[in-house]
Parts: structure tokens; sequence; C-alpha cells
């Protein structure tokens, strides 16, 4: 188990990085804001292996969901980097949504994120 004082390494292959306790505080919230928002857990739920979903898919698989915040949660995951937005030239335009890598990268961690929860100790 790392303690806070000591530092922390988590580098791209290739590259060596050290974290301190502090950057690496820094570096896990600005990931948990990408991700924080009602819908956006769900979305990525929907896309993850490998999955390509047009934008009336994502709506009917979500029901709960507006088309303004599908919209707002895919436009700001889209800036991220984590969803890619296919416009295809057609009348009416098809719109198609996938993970990029770097967002299909998630998965694992947030596989591991649901088998920690599920350990926490009943109190």
């Amino acid at each position: 188990m790392t303690r806070t004082d000591q530092k922390v390494g988590n580098a791209p292959p290739g590259e060596k990085r050290e974290y301190t306790a502090e950057s690496a505080a820094a570096g896990v919230e600005e990931i948990i804001r990408m991700l924080e928002g009602k819908w956006k857990l769900t979305i990525l739920f929907n896309l993850f292996g490998g999955q390509t979903l047009r934008f009336s898919e994502l709506e009917r698989a979500i029901p709960d969901i507006s088309q303004k915040m599908l919209t707002q949660q895919l436009r700001q995951m889209e800036k991220d980097g984590i969803v890619q937005r296919t416009v295809f030239p057609e009348v009416p335009p098809r719109v198609e949504y996938h993970l990029t890598d770097w967002g299909q990268s998630l998965c694992p961690s947030l596989d591991a994120l649901l088998q920690w929860s599920e350990k926490k100790p009943h109190t």
C-alpha cells in the first residue's frame, strides 16, 4: 500500500512519471470531474465493448434522459476525448457515437471500482 508521503508512479509506456500525493489527487479529481454527471457513466456503459450507437439508439437505451441532456453529455464527453461522434452526409443526417480507444480503456478501471464497491463492509 502506498503511503501518502511517498511518491506514486504511474506513467504511460516509455515515459517515467512520478506523482506526489497532491499531484496524484489532482489528476484523479480531474478524471472524476470528466465522469461526473447523472448520465455520463450510463452512456459509457452503453458504449463499452466497441458498441457504436446512433443518437436515437442511445436515447432509447436511456429512457429517462432528455434529448437536451443527452446532447450536452455527449458533447462534453466528445470534448474530453472519451467519445467520438461521426456524422454521415446523408438526408436525413445520421450521427453515430462510439468510445475512443482512451474512453474504452476506462472499462477495466470502472469494473475494478465496481468490484471494490461490492467489498464494502456492512456497518
